[in-house]
């Protein structure tokens, strides 16, 4: 489990290298949900993410608040989801975006805590926290024990770089 895992991210630098390398070891059906305030870091980690999953440096990754989910092609295609403007798990359902958490792709979920009820279990949910200007906790739970142990890995080893 990562329950107990905590990195600080310096800068933003920081929070770019930690989302490639999270987008890098993230696997077709990985499910991961990003919470925090406004203004956090949750579409900047996104983006980061994105290049990690090798999506193209043109297909520029922007906030789907507004229109609620962007479909991007990369190694495998990222569901960029943002349940902000969104009341509950029920909007969720009447939209028919549960559908994509168990596509081919990586579903990324801003403000995921709208809709927990209907997540899958299998999710890994970050926590991002502003504690500066450019300094960030993030804080890592998951409840699924194969993918606790591979994003365990990779943040021991990100962690020794920063």
């Amino acid at each position: 489990m990562l329950e107990d895992f905590l990195i600080i991210l310096n800068n933003l630098y920081d929070t770019e290298r930690l989302g490639v390398a999270i987008g890098k070891i993230s696997q077709v059906g990985d499910c991961i949900c990003l919470n925090g305030n406004l203004g956090a870091g949750k579409t900047t980690l996104a983006q980061a993410i994105a290049l990690g999953l090798e999506v193209p440096p043109h297909c520029y990754v922007t906030s789907p608040s507004f229109v609620m989910m962007h479909e991007y092609s990369g190694r495998i295609p990222l569901y960029h989801m943002d349940f902000y403007r969104l009341y509950d798990s029920g909007d969720i359902i009447d939209l028919g975006f549960e559908e994509y958490f168990y596509l081919d792709g990586l579903t990324v979920i801003e403000w995921s805590e709208r809709a927990t009820d209907i997540l899958p279990e299998g999710r890994l949910a970050i926590e991002i926290k502003q504690k500066g200007e450019e300094q960030r906790s993030v804080h890592f739970f998951t409840e699924n024990e194969a993918l606790a142990r591979r994003y365990r890995k990779m943040l021991f080893n990100f962690r020794k770089t920063i």
